[in-house]
């Protein structure tokens, strides 16, 4: 018997989905009939997904090995195919695209079910979009999702090789390696989206500095994917110098996977400072995204 908790929000634009840890804000534009069509088909989709990815979440927090893969199910070999460019040098599970992979499978079924002018499915800030012919999203993009504040904006249109946004930080509700407060990745697909996002944020770091609290996930959550591996629970106030360093590690990953066509665009920041990679307008617009984030649409995190 599921357990999944679905509800239209209090403005009755946007549909909530919760299930366990995936908790899903989606929104459709379209006519009346076709929104609750998308609504519908969403809403049936969703009620399967979380005991179809504990069926094989053994194999899902194991190391992802090139040109391997005994996944069966759709969304878990969607989430090995969007981490599997990275794993040859690193380690690296299908766990690290699943809250990205979720959002697409979502959006897909609500797409093939009825034709919509645009749609957004946001798991917990990895967003999976669609835009018809001529449409268009404006994204904003926040420093923490505690204190949420903008650092950037992208407007994406349907031409645009982006259906996929996502954001990884060591603020944020997974672990991660690195230092970076937010890293927002912009990508063909919301999983390579949260998988890239999840290799950049990594990489913005600075390795043996002796006031970066780092403890093993195991410690935090024993069943985590990431084992003993040490990830961040405290930075300190860092230097001008050592930001930069930290950025420039990352964009240089991020620049690495722009090279390979593994993303689109990035946008790295840490305490206050933020670097690009590809094109992402680095100024926000205050009013609109004030009424935005109030609303909790279109926001990165």
């Amino acid at each position: 018997m599921t357990r999944a908790q679905i509800a239209l929000l209090p403005d009755e634009q946007r549909l909530h989905l919760q299930d366990g840890p995936i908790d899903l804000i989606i929104e459709a534009f379209g006519t009346a009939a076709a929104v609750e069509r998308a609504y519908r088909a969403a809403a049936a989709r969703f009620v399967t997904i979380l005991d179809e990815l504990c069926a094989e979440l053994k194999l899902l927090r194991s190391a992802t090995v090139p040109g391997r893969c005994a996944l069966r199910g759709g969304i878990a070999r969607r989430m090995h195919e969007a981490v599997e460019p990275f794993a040859a040098d690193r380690f690296i599970t299908p766990m690290a695209a699943v809250a990205g992979a979720v959002a697409e499978e979502v959006l897909e079924t609500m797409t093939a079910a009825v034709p919509l002018a645009r749609a957004y499915v946001n798991n917990g800030g990895d967003i999976a979009l669609h835009l018809a012919p001529g449409e268009s999203f404006t994204i904003g993009m926040v420093s923490r999702p505690d204190h949420p504040a903008l650092f950037g904006s992208a407007n994406i249109a349907a031409e645009d090789p982006v259906c996929g946004i996502a954001t990884s930080g060591w603020r944020g509700r997974s672990f991660s390696l690195g230092i970076a407060d937010a890293v927002t990745v912009l990508a063909d697909t919301a999983a390579q989206a949260d998988a890239a996002a999840t290799v950049i944020a990594n990489a913005v770091d600075l390795p043996g500095h002796p006031d970066i609290q780092r403890v093993p996930a195991c410690e935090l959550q024993p069943d985590t994917d990431l084992g003993s591996r040490l990830v961040t629970r405290s930075v300190p106030r860092l230097r001008d110098d050592e930001i930069e360093q930290a950025l420039s590690a990352g964009v240089t990953c991020a620049e690495q996977a722009r090279a390979r066509g593994l993303i689109t665009a990035a946008a790295l920041h840490l305490q206050g400072c933020t670097r690009f990679a590809g094109a992402i307008t680095s100024l926000p617009i205050p009013g609109r995204f004030e009424s935005e984030r109030k609303r909790g649409a279109w926001l990165s995190w």
